[in-house]
């Protein structure tokens, strides 16, 4: 299962990120690395961009980035 699959509400843990190079780097910059409690707060209308709680912050990441975020 992976981010974009979480629905609004759920709290996951992250799992593993499959991202390759620089797309991989940028995901973790933002904070999402194994082990990190990610809440769904909120989903765009028309379904892009997610909006995540991660670390105390609010986090908006784009349905293409949260399909390489496996979760628990």
């Amino acid at each position: 299962m992976t981010l974009r699959d979480a629905a609004i509400g759920d709290t996951v843990t992250v799992k593993k990120l499959t991202g390759e190079g620089a797309v991989r780097r940028r995901i973790m910059d933002m904070g999402l690395t194994k082990g990190t409690s990610v809440t769904v707060r909120k989903v765009a209308p028309l379904g892009d961009p997610i909006e995540v709680t991660v670390r105390g912050y609010e986090l908006s990441i784009r349905k293409a980035d949260a399909e390489m975020v496996e979760i628990i």
